[in-house]
């Protein structure tokens, strides 16, 4: 990210800072109002770092209120973030629907008519296949050529 584009981002963070009400603003809310006005995607990791920086070092200059209380309040706005940020995930998740290939794997995506990416069990293992396949006889069958991956940091 450039020297210009952190500027403006810290520009405009410090502005809806300082005319918002620090009881019920989270981080989330004034990325989201920033991203708004600058018409930039700030929930980019590095972008998102910036602006959480930019935050923890506006709080950090305007200790008007009691440590005590600012450390309750903590909390709750990283819980409501944390919500805020799984509703959004949620709405994107539910645009479409599941598909389930005849073995009753997952179909993560179809990269053409023949491949596909797929999430499967086996032995108790969670494994991505990326899989060819042909037709016969109206049913979708997988060739030779593959490719499966073990996945060993899953998060369900």
């Amino acid at each position: 990210m450039d020297a210009e584009t952190q500027r403006r981002i810290e520009e405009v963070v410090l502005e809806i800072l300082e005319s918002s009400d620090m009881t019920t603003m989270t981080e989330y809310q004034v990325r989201r109002t920033a991203a708004e006005r600058l018409g930039l995607d700030l929930s980019i990791p590095d972008r998102k770092r910036f602006v959480r920086s930019v935050v923890e070092s506006f709080l950090l200059s305007n200790k008007d209120e009691p440590p005590q209380q600012q450390q309750e309040q903590e909390p709750q706005e990283e819980e409501e973030e944390e919500q805020e940020e799984e509703e959004e995930e949620a709405k994107k998740g539910s645009r479409r629907e599941k598909e389930y290939d005849d073995e009753g794997d997952l179909i993560l995506c179809r990269l053409s008519n023949k491949r596909r990416v797929t999430l499967q069990e086996f032995r108790g293992k969670t494994l991505v296949s990326i899989r060819e396949y042909y037709q016969k006889d109206g049913k979708e069958l997988p060739t030779a050529k593959d490719l499966i991956l073990l996945l060993l940091y899953a998060q369900g």
